[in-house]
C-alpha cells in the first residue's frame, strides 16, 4: 500500500487529485472541531459515553466523535448512508425506479443521485430534531442559551446544513479526488479516533489501578449517575490491552483475506466461425466474492437492533426506569444475550437480502447464454442459473456467518473487559480496512490506465 502511493505520488496528475483529497479531508477535521452554539458539550460527552454501546456510540464512531462534541459535521454522512439504502430499497420495490435505474441511462442516475440528495437533507432534518430532543430532555442545553423556539431552530439547521455540506464534499473527492468520498470521510472520521482510543486504555488502566473513594462517587453523583457509569465502563485490567492489540490486529488480517477471496465459477465459450475466422473457445471464470454485501448487513442490522434502545434514550428512558420504558431499556441491552441473538439473526437476513440484491442468478445465465458460454457440466439456460444460485447461498451463508462473528466478537470481549466502546469495533475496521483496500485498487486503476495512455501515445 505504501509502495503504490509512492508511485502515485511520482505522477503530476495522481499527485493532484491526492493532494485535492487531503485538503477536503482537512476541511472535514476542522469542521469537526467547530461546536454548535447552545449545548453543554462537556454533559453530553459524559452522557454518550456511557451510551456508547446503542447506536448512539455508532453514530459517535462514524463521526469521528464529532457527535459527541456537538459539532456541525456531528450527524456525519449517517444521513446520506441511510437516505442511500432506502433509495436503493424503493429501485427495487418500485418498478419506475428500477426502470430508470436500469434503463435511464446516465440521465437515470442523475435522477438518483437527486433523488438521494433530497432524502439525505430530509433526513438530516429528522435526525437533527432527534439528537436536538436528546440534548433538551437530558438537560444539557447551555445556561446562557438564548430562550424559546431559536435555540432548536440553530441547532437542527446547523446540523443539517454540516451534513448536506459532507455530501457535497463526498461528491467532490469522488469526481477530483482519489476513490469514493462518502467511504474516505467515513474512513477520515472513523480514524481519528485512533489517538482517542489508545488514550482511553490508557487512561482505563489508570482508572483500574486508582478504584474511586466514596466522596468522589458522592460527588459524581452516586453509583447511579451518568458520571460514574462513564468512569465505571472506563476502567480495564492492564492484562487486557495485549489481548486486545493481538486481537485487532489478527481481525484485520481476517478481514483482508475475506475481502480478497472469491469464488470462481469456470466458463467454456463455445466455438464459432464467422467468415475465415475462429472466434471463441477460451475458459475463462465468473468471479463471486465471499463477503459481497460488504459491511452494509451489519450497519443496517445494529441501527435495526438498537432503534428501541435509541427511541428509549430520546424519550429518557433508562435501564432503571419503571414499566415498559425500563423493560425494554433492559431487554434490548447490547451485554445481554436477547441482543445478541436478534443482532446475528438481523445480519444473516440482510447479507442474503443484499447478496440478492447484487448479483441476480438468472440474468448471469441469460447473458451466458447469449454469448455462446456455459458452465462445464450444467446446460445453459435454468440448469446454469439454479447452480449459480445454488453456489451464491453457500458462499452468502459463509460470508454472513463471517460478518456475525466480527460484530459478535468485540460486543463478546467488550462484555468480558467491561468497555462497552468495543461493541462497535467490527464495524469500525471492517470499513476501515475496505475502504483502504478499494482506495489502494483505484489507484492501481488510474496507475495502469496513465501507463497504457502513455504507451499508446
Amino acid at each position: 500500500m505504501i509502495q503504490t502511493v509512492r508511485n502515485a505520488w511520482k505522477i503530476p496528475e495522481l499527485r493532484k487529485k491526492i493532494m485535492f483529497t487531503i485538503f477536503a479531508l482537512l476541511i472535514f477535521r476542522l469542521g469537526s472541531a467547530i461546536p454548535v452554539p447552545f449545548i453543554n458539550t462537556d454533559g453530553l460527552g459524559t452522557y454518550l459515553e456511557a451510551q456508547s454501546g446503542t447506536i448512539l456510540g455508532l453514530i459517535n464512531a462514524m463521526s469521528g466523535s464529532a457527535f459527541s462534541m456537538a459539532t456541525i459535521f456531528a450527524l456525519s454522512i449517517q444521513p446520506y448512508i441511510n437516505s442511500s439504502i432506502i433509495i436503493q430499497l424503493l429501485t427495487v420495490a418500485i418498478p419506475s425506479l428500477e426502470r430508470l435505474a436500469k434503463e435511464g441511462g446516465e440521465e437515470g442516475r442523475k435522477k438518483i443521485a437527486s433523488y438521494t440528495r433530497y432524502a439525505t437533507v430530509a433526513i438530516a432534518l429528522l435526525q437533527g430534531y432527534g439528537y436536538y430532543s436528546l440534548i433538551k430532555y437530558n438537560g444539557l442545553l447551555a445556561a446562557d442559551g438564548v430562550p424559546g423556539i431559536w435555540v432548536g431552530l440553530v441547532i437542527v439547521l446547523a446540523f443539517t446544513a454540516g451534513s448536506a455540506f459532507l455530501m457535497w464534499l463526498g461528491e467532490q473527492i469522488t469526481e477530483f479526488g482519489i476513490g469514493n468520498g462518502i467511504s474516505i470521510i467515513l474512513f477520515a472520521g472513523i480514524i481519528s479516533r485512533v489517538p482517542h482510543m489508545v488514550g482511553s486504555m490508557v487512561q482505563g488502566v489508570q482508572h483500574y489501578l486508582t478504584p474511586l473513594d466514596e466522596n468522589t462517587i458522592a460527588a459524581m453523583g452516586g453509583v447511579e449517575s451518568n458520571a460514574y457509569k462513564a468512569w465505571q465502563n472506563s476502567c480495564l485490567h492492564p492484562g487486557f490491552v495485549p489481548v486486545i492489540i493481538i486481537g485487532m490486529l489478527a481481525l484485520v488480517v481476517f478481514i483482508v483475506f475475506i475481502s480478497n477471496a472469491e469464488r470462481r465459477l469456470p466458463v467454456q465459450y463455445a466455438k464459432r466461425v464467422v467468415g475465415r475466422k475462429m472466434y471463441g473457445g477460451q475458459s475463462t471464470h465468473i468471479p463471486m466474492k465471499v463477503n459481497m454485501s460488504g459491511v452494509m448487513p451489519i450497519i443496517f442490522a445494529q441501527s435495526i437492533a438498537s432503534l428501541p434502545a435509541t427511541i428509549g434514550a430520546f424519550a429518557g428512558w433508562t435501564m432503571e426506569s419503571e414499566g415498559f420504558g425500563g423493560g425494554m431499556m433492559r431487554l434490548f441491552d447490547t451485554s445481554k444475550v436477547f441482543y445478541s441473538v436478534l443482532y446475528f439473526l438481523l445480519i444473516i437476513g440482510f447479507s442474503y437480502f443484499y447478496a440478492t440484491m447484487q448479483f441476480n442468478p438468472v440474468e448471469v445465465a441469460n447473458n451466458l447464454k447469449k454469448n455462446g458460454g456455459f458452465i462445464p457440466g450444467f446446460r445453459p439456460g435454468k440448469p446454469t442459473a439454479d447452480f449459480i444460485m445454488k453456489v451464491l447461498n453457500k458462499i452468502t451463508l459463509f460470508g454472513a456467518m463471517y460478518l456475525a462473528v466480527i460484530a459478535l466478537a468485540p460486543i463478546i470481549t467488550g462484555n468480558i473487559v467491561k468497555i462497552g466502546s468495543l461493541a462497535i469495533g467490527g464495524t469500525s475496521v471492517i470499513i476501515v480496512v475496505g475502504v483502504a483496500l478499494e482506495t489502494v485498487k483505484a489507484l492501481e486503476a488510474q496507475m495502469l490506465m496513465r501507463h497504457y495512455k502513455g504507451f499508446l501515445e
